[in-house]
């Protein structure tokens, strides 16, 4: 049985942003139910210092920040919750064991029945629609999502 439970996830590029970026997050984060943090092309001490300040942002407006790739950064913040690819995922699940929420990206049945293996509370499958992120690729479609949702048992979000 497939369960709908809606959330807008706002996933952040700096580089997509007309304004300064914090005032975006400031501007969008009381419309959003999470916003993923995934801003990979930083080093780990400039996303440390962005991550600070996304976190008060959202915990402001009740809305929950979610950390990408950056284990350390996370640790170091004593903040439990990160999203990984799932190569990533798979490299280092046995030191995400303490995390209260662990996502993963997957683009494939067999991908999403991975992550939730090794312990992904929730999955982001993608591209579902066209967009202009992956103007090349073809979107995956509307059954390609439905059998992502049949294929596992946790919470599965679509991704463009």
């Amino acid at each position: 049985m497939i369960m709908s439970t809606f959330k807008k996830i706002a996933i952040t590029n700096r580089a997509l942003c007309s304004i300064p970026f914090l005032e975006q997050i400031e501007n969008i984060a009381p419309k959003v139910d999470i916003i993923i943090l995934r801003e990979k092309d930083l080093a780990q001490t400039q996303y440390q210092f962005l991550a600070k300040e996304v976190i008060t942002i959202c915990q402001k407006y009740h809305t929950n920040c979610i950390l990408h790739t950056y284990i350390e950064v996370a640790k170091n913040l004593q903040y439990k919750k990160i999203h990984m690819p799932l190569p990533l995922l798979e490299k280092h699940y046995q030191s995400l064991q303490n995390f209260q929420l662990l996502g993963a990206s997957v683009h494939s049945v067999q991908e999403a029945q991975k992550a939730q293996y090794f312990g992904a509370n929730y999955i982001v499958a993608g591209h579902i629609f066209q967009t202009d992120c992956k103007k090349d690729l073809p979107p995956k479609g509307v059954d390609f999502l439905k059998e992502i949702c049949r294929s596992v048992s946790i919470p599965v979000y679509a991704l463009g």
